[in-house]
């Protein structure tokens, strides 16, 4: 269920009232009427070989519908339906249920994914309901769009572009509707402010505080990130680089986190060098609950939890588009933060290619060794993944 305190329905109510509506359909009805609906389908197939489990593999399909009303007086709504159905016998632990293998997080599921009132007046949009929160490189807040049921937010959220190059987001988060299906209460506050206009990029600042409903203390992270590219000749230099602080409060950790990244393109080849460091401090790892942790340290999906000692990734990755195919490989090597343990290391290769706007395939394998330091065993996990979308 969808709930919301008083405060965050006062704070819709209040800015439904002192803005300026925009005005596009003439009535309720036709703002229905002239609505849109999109209907897409993810066939997956992924298969996992784990030395500290049993093997399991997965055939599933998630099929979404998206209405899409136009704007009345300013308001707009969506909805969103997203059904996750295992197309064999459900043999693997996804999540939800234990059975004996190692996990495949798919559960099988039939969810409302986004379901959102919006109010847009000149350059600021407000929504309440359940909605898809991505900010900067979802590396804090994300929605692990690659798992079949994805990761949506019920929030009151208010965006702002009214300042030059400028877009501001402030979002109260009351609960989050998490890859298996289940939603977890919370009582959360985001704030990012991003800034485009530099000749060097763009710029974003943050003010993260995650709490629970139930909880006794929050974790607060601030922190800062630049990111940009420039032409040099025949060539295009990339890099990245931000640093974020981190506080348990009640407790008395503070770690820190920092990446750089550096990389170039250049007659059709990318590729890229970094360093990403989730610190530690007083035993306590930097942590990112709401991140598409998928993206980072390893499609293996080896660290999602930090350990207490924190980890450093050291990476590199070359990609390219051949016969319209694009292909990336991805290489990391994990220590910890303190004590300069081998945690290992792990390849990753993807290829995929799109058929016109509406159909596409994608192969895509990470394998991980284990490094001498860690408590954790060799894995391998393939997927391939056909989609259509209308």
């Amino acid at each position: 269920m969808i709930a919301f305190p008083p405060r965050m329905i006062l704070a819709a109510a209040i800015a439904s009232v002192i803005l300026t509506p925009v005005q596009a359909a003439e009535s309720i009805a036709e703002a229905f009427t002239n609505g849109k609906t999109n209907v897409s389908f993810r066939l997956r197939y992924e298969d996992v070989n784990d030395d500290a489990a049993e093997d399991a593999e997965a055939l599933t399909l998630k099929s979404r519908i998206t209405f899409t009303t136009d704007s009345y007086k300013g308001f707009s709504a969506l909805l969103e339906v997203d059904d996750v159905t295992e197309l064999d016998n459900v043999t693997y632990t996804d999540g939800v249920t234990n059975r004996g293998t190692t996990p495949i997080v798919d559960p099988e599921d039939t969810d409302v994914n986004q379901a959102y009132l919006a109010y847009t007046t000149g350059a600021t949009t407000v929504k309440v309901g359940r909605q898809r929160i991505l900010l900067d490189n979802q590396r804090f807040v994300g929605g692990v769009g690659f798992r079949q049921n994805e990761q949506t937010y019920d929030a009151l959220s208010i965006t702002n572009t009214s300042l030059p190059d400028t877009t501001l987001f402030y979002s109260y988060i009351s609960s989050v509707n998490g890859i298996t299906g289940t939603d977890v209460e919370h009582e959360t506050h985001l704030v990012n402010a991003k800034y485009t206009g530099l000749p060097i990029g763009a710029l974003s600042a943050y003010y993260y505080s995650i709490e629970l409903e139930d909880a006794d203390d929050s974790l607060d992270t601030y922190g800062v990130r630049l990111s940009g590219s420039k032409p040099a000749g025949d060539a295009k230099i990339l890099y990245t680089a931000e640093y974020a602080t981190q506080e348990n409060v009640g407790g008395t950790a503070e770690p820190d986190y920092y990446v750089v990244e550096g990389g170039v393109s250049v007659a059709g080849v990318t590729a890229k060098l970094g360093y990403e460091v989730l610190g530690s401090d007083e035993g306590v790892g930097f942590n990112t609950p709401l991140a598409t942790k998928h993206k980072f340290q390893g499609w293996a999906d080896m660290f999602l939890a930090t350990p207490g000692a924190g980890i450093e990734d050291l990476y590199f990755s070359v990609g390219t588009t051949l016969a319209g195919i694009k292909l990336l490989a991805v290489y990391h090597d994990y220590e910890s933060d303190e004590g300069s343990l081998d945690f290992g290391d792990e390849w990753g290769f993807l290829a995929a290619k799109s058929f016109g706007k509406n159909y596409g395939l994608e192969l895509k394998y990470a394998s991980y060794d284990a490094g001498k330091d860690i408590a954790k065993e060799d894995k391998s996990k393939l997927w391939l993944t056909a989609t259509a979308k209308f």
